[in-house]
């Protein structure tokens, strides 16, 4: 068929923290920068089918044990390649000197990763519906308005369509 594309896989659309529900809306209002306070702005519900990003409050607190998993394993990964490659030896620190190399790759890499566990967190939570242009979104029965600062046109909104 043409002018129709293949959906994206899951894989991708995590790593591209794109919407899980429709996998074509951006989760993040910015592209990655180096500017970090802006690098977390998230959409409150994704541009394309309005799937809340936010589901409840305090959502996005399991992210921590995402992103500390993804560090332990990238901490393994780099151990790895860094004792093939290079080798381990008290004598002369090489040791040392991959715990700094390893530090300074999860700091440079540490927006990304906070990225990439909120989508992959979300992805958890919300599945992807092929036919989200017709089937009605999710049940928010889990959204406490009153707790959720300015969501409230949000859950009004969904509730209207």
């Amino acid at each position: 068929m043409k002018g129709k594309k293949a959906p994206r896989g899951y894989l991708s659309t995590v790593l591209g923290v794109k919407c899980p529900r429709c996998r074509e809306g951006d989760l993040f209002k910015n592209k990655l920068s180096l500017g970090l306070s802006k690098n977390l702005d998230m959409h409150r519900q994704c541009p394309v089918c309005n799937q809340p990003t936010e589901i409840e409050v305090g959502f996005y607190f399991g992210t921590g044990y995402v992103s500390y998993a993804m560090t332990v394993a990238l901490t393994a990964i780099t151990f790895v390649v860094w004792l093939l490659t290079i080798g381990f030896s008290l004598e002369d620190n090489r040791i040392f000197w991959w715990l700094a190399a390893n530090a300074v790759f999860l700091i440079v890499i540490q927006p990304w990763l906070m990225r990439i566990s909120r989508s992959l967190w979300l992805s958890w939570f919300v599945k992807y519906d092929p036919n989200w242009k017709t089937n009605q979104q999710f049940n928010t029965e889990r959204v406490v308005e009153d707790q959720m600062e300015g969501k409230q046109d949000i859950h009004k909104a969904i509730i209207e369509k």
